[in-house]
């Protein structure tokens, strides 16, 4: 199965891709918006090249167009300077050029075969009507259609000329060779690429070290976990930020559960052996007196049924359940206050509950009856004619009270300890609180037993938010 990416590679990947589609972005737009801020510069330039030469045209008296020797742009006066000029006269179907165009062929100017690109002037056009365009010199000649063709930034306008008391339909051509146009934007765009890599490649190292560093704390969380896996410490001990606060204590949760469920399970067979030591001895000190033996294993058969079955108890506790959902207690109750009514019938013994609907508590529903199941069957089993039970809320606490009428508990301290033996237990309310205190203690919460105002015996139970 492929491995999938780490976090960091994901992060950075992702990053990388963001940051490079934004800088290849933006740099296409800068230089589109470069590259038309030059062509619309230059495209004024040509329009007030324009307006010179309409500054200097006049007409004859035979309405022959009249150009001045030296105009105010000197590029239009030497030769192949990369700016060139036309004005047709339609009229009279003559064309005047700039100096700067000898030696080049103009499409209508010398016809024939040309080693040099014909001029795409612009002769044909609407009176008043501006015209900016990029136009292709066409060939000169047939040998010249396979050599590249220059390319000219034009501007031309029409206009119905008067002077002289005689009108004419000029057209006025100006071309700039493109070339230049083509080595500045390649210039510009050398430089904005070569600045936009720089960006990059910095900003991709910044981000790499900022990874590193916002990466780090996970990296300190899981050579902990590994140190943890190894034995080398116990919990997770590291400060981290608020992020991972909740993680951090959610894992030492779930650690201490289930260490508290080991030594549990340990505690369980260490007092399963030792509890078991007496039955035993006492069914063999019963093997010399045969007559004696089958009511002596009876009594010691129920003994150590008891005992496993407290120690079954104890060992399958879920405890502190940091996960557990939700649990609704009062249908718990009910249901074994029902079932204890059933087993108690003869007594005819009066169960009543207080417990709001919505007392509710994380706890494992096996507990929650194992727990409320065995004060209320020792309430029951003693009691005379009457068992209470009070379930409720308070500063994130639960709170359980069973009060019963009998003749309550004759040594409130009654209540087993670790290593006190099972068989020498008083009869009758040892085994099943001795499981409700496992229980308790493995909920971090205290049990206590009290005399009720009745008179009989009150258990309380008081579990605290794990």
């Amino acid at each position: 199965m492929k491995t999938p990416l780490s976090i960091r590679a994901r992060l950075g990947l992702g990053a990388a891709l963001v940051l490079l589609a934004f800088l290849a972005g933006a740099g296409w737009a800068v230089q589109q918006a470069h590259a038309d801020s030059v062509r619309a510069a230059r495209f004024a330039r040509l329009q007030t090249t324009v307006y010179l030469l309409m500054a200097g045209a006049e007409l004859n008296v035979r309405g022959s167009l009249v150009m001045p020797a030296a105009l105010a742009e000197p590029r239009l006066s030497l030769p192949a300077s990369g700016l060139y000029a036309n004005i047709a006269n339609l009229d009279k179907s003559e064309e005047w050029q700039s100096l700067s165009t000898l030696g080049l062929s103009p499409t209508s100017v010398s016809p024939g075969v040309s080693s040099s690109p014909a001029l795409p002037f612009q002769r044909r056009l609407a009176a008043g009507q501006w015209q900016f365009e990029t136009v292709t010199a066409p060939p000169a000649g047939p040998s010249d259609s396979r050599q590249p063709h220059p390319t000219f930034l034009a501007a031309s306008y029409a206009v119905t000329w008067s002077d002289n008391g005689r009108t004419a339909p000029l057209v006025f051509s100006v071309l700039e060779d493109a070339a230049a146009l083509s080595r500045e934007l390649r210039a510009f765009d050398r430089t904005l690429w070569s600045w936009l890599g720089g960006t990059a490649l910095l900003l991709l190292l910044t981000q790499a070290l900022l990874l590193r560093w916002g990466l780090a704390p996970l990296r300190g969380m899981a050579r902990e976990i590994q140190r943890i896996e190894q034995g080398d410490q116990g919990k997770v001990q590291g400060r981290y930020p608020h992020e991972l606060a909740g993680l951090t204590h959610n894992l030492n949760g779930l650690i201490d559960q289930e260490r508290a469920r080991q030594t549990r399970y340990k505690e369980a067979l260490d007092d399963l052996a030792h509890s078991l030591k007496t039955p035993l001895a006492a069914l063999r000190a019963t093997l010399d007196q045969p007559d004696q033996l089958p009511a002596m294993v009876a009594q010691q058969v129920t003994r150590m049924d008891g005992i496993v079955m407290h120690q079954l108890g104890r060992a399958g506790a879920s405890g502190a359940a940091r996960f557990a959902p939700q649990l609704a207690l009062a249908p718990i109750v009910g249901r074994i206050q029902d079932t204890l009514a059933k087993v108690y019938l003869e007594k005819n013994l009066v169960f009543t509950l207080d417990c709001a609907p919505d007392v509710s508590w994380r706890l494992d529903e096996g507990d929650a009856f194992e727990l409320l199941g065995n004060v209320l069957d020792n309430a029951a089993k003693w009691a005379r004619s009457a068992v209470s039970s009070r379930l409720w809320l308070q500063d994130q606490t639960l709170c359980i009270r069973i009060t019963d009428d009998g003749p309550g508990f004759a040594d409130e301290l009654s209540v087993p300890g670790r290593r006190v033996r099972l068989d020498e237990q008083v009869p009758g309310h040892g085994i099943g609180l001795a499981v409700v205190r496992d229980l308790v203690a493995s909920h971090h919460g205290e049990l206590r037993v009290s005399r009720a105002p009745s008179g009989g015996a009150q258990v309380d139970v008081v579990l605290r938010a794990a």
